[in-house]
């Protein structure tokens, strides 16, 4: 084995190896071509469904469209509103941890609960990699 590694190509053994590297190259270059077929069908299937959905949107909104004037006739009353709320919704203890009310001089706001619990237990941490690392 070693010594066919070591001896140069004849010409004959260097001409198929070009036809083999050229075979191999053709084989490759038909396979990503194939491929991409494949992907452009799949790609162009997908818009046609795409397409088929929106057209069938735009028909049901304006069967919706045509109906509705009917539909408004026959009922002249108007609709019950909905009682407007006064309170406004009460913060979860996760939304107050993560959301700051106050805001600083320059309009940025101020930095939330939770943000300033993590870097004292950060500070902490490292404080105490120190003291271990020093006393060892």
């Amino acid at each position: 084995m070693a010594d066919q590694t070591a001896m140069p190509l004849t010409d004959e053994e260097r001409e198929e190896l070009e036809a083999l590297r050229a075979e191999k190259a053709r084989r490759a270059e038909e396979e990503r071509a194939r491929v991409e077929r494949e992907e452009l069908e799949a790609l162009r299937a997908e818009q046609e469904r795409v397409d088929a959905e929106i057209l069938a949107e735009r028909a049901a909104e304006e069967r919706a469209a045509r109906k509705a004037p009917a539909a408004k006739d026959a009922s002249s009353r108007p609709a019950p509103q909905p009682a407007p709320t006064s309170s406004p919704k009460e913060k979860t203890f996760g939304e107050r941890m993560v959301t700051s009310n106050t805001v600083d001089d320059d309009g940025i706001p101020t930095m939330p609960v939770a943000q300033k619990i993590i870097i004292a237990v950060a500070l902490v941490a490292v404080v105490a990699f120190i003291i271990y690392t020093a006393t060892r």
